[in-house]
């Protein structure tokens, strides 16, 4: 199944006025796990970062997270980088728009793409599965990080992440973008390490909870609007019920330690 059309279809939908777009971050923020424990550890780093930080987004998309880490300190620059181009259009006319200034995007191929010494963290969400050339990506971001930098990334593990295993009758996988199926938690920290990274430190999300929640609030609907696009219609209503079910199951799975998942956070520092 082709997911990112999907994902196109629903951008269209909210990003109509500035209003319908923020609002669609909160959504994303509340209905997506994986925002969740991002935005756990960013808090973390946050405590200790300096006031005027610099900031990759390596593979910003819709820009949610350029838009969550904007709120947190205006004084921080923020660049999001991704390889489609109109992702980075329309989010640079989002944020000139709401007044961002401390927000830009440019196109960028993270396999190529190097800004020496330059950011205290890199961001990477769910986009080394998408990549077949991880380590040296992982290079690139090394040499890109100033000395005491981290990269925080999140990724799908090895364990089934995003139902990747799971096929429909014609033979494909509920997400057929991914390079890989996932990552073992000790793979991706040796791959980070052979990059140059000092120190590393993995865990993993999307754990019993996060699993039911993840099929609630994103495999369902996705693979009804897949057969349908009628099911705008009933996508509110549908939500109307699961959704105060998937903030439980969200927040369990956040603030739980799993000693499995489909899921990991992976940090490491220069």
């Amino acid at each position: 199944m082709q997911y990112d059309p999907i994902k196109r279809s629903l951008g269209n939908v909210f990003n109509s006025t500035p209003f319908l777009r923020k609002v669609f971050y909160r959504l994303l923020d509340l209905l997506l796990l994986r925002s969740w424990h991002v935005r756990r550890e960013v808090k973390k780093w946050a405590s200790t970062a300096p006031k005027d930080a610099s900031i990759l987004d390596a593979g910003s998309g819709f820009g949610q997270y350029d838009f969550y880490l904007s709120s947190l300190n205006p004084n921080w620059k923020i660049k999001g980088v991704d390889v489609k181009d109109e992702q980075i259009a329309d989010c640079n006319a989002f944020f000139k728009q709401i007044g961002r200034k401390n927000v830009s995007f440019a196109f960028a191929d993270l396999t190529a793409f190097t800004d020496a010494n330059t950011y205290n963290l890199i961001l990477s969400v769910d986009v080394m599965e998408h990549i077949l050339e991880d380590v040296q990506v992982f290079r690139n971001f090394h040499a890109s990080l100033q000395p005491g930098g981290m990269v925080l990334i999140s990724t799908p593990s090895d364990q089934g992440g995003s139902d990747v295993h799971d096929h429909d009758e014609e033979g494909s996988s509920f997400i057929e973008e991914h390079v890989r199926d996932g990552y073992n938690i000790n793979e991706i920290q040796e791959k980070l390490k052979l990059a140059g990274f000092s120190r590393t430190e993995a865990r993993y999300q999307y754990g019993k909870p996060g699993q039911v929640s993840w099929r609630l609030s994103m495999k369902y609907p996705i693979l009804a609007l897949g057969k349908t696009k009628l099911f705008f219609i009933l996508l509110p209503f549908y939500y109307l019920v699961t959704f105060p079910v998937c903030l439980v199951l969200n927040y369990l799975d956040a603030n739980g330690n799993h000693k499995t998942g489909t899921g990991l956070v992976v940090k490491a520092w220069k």
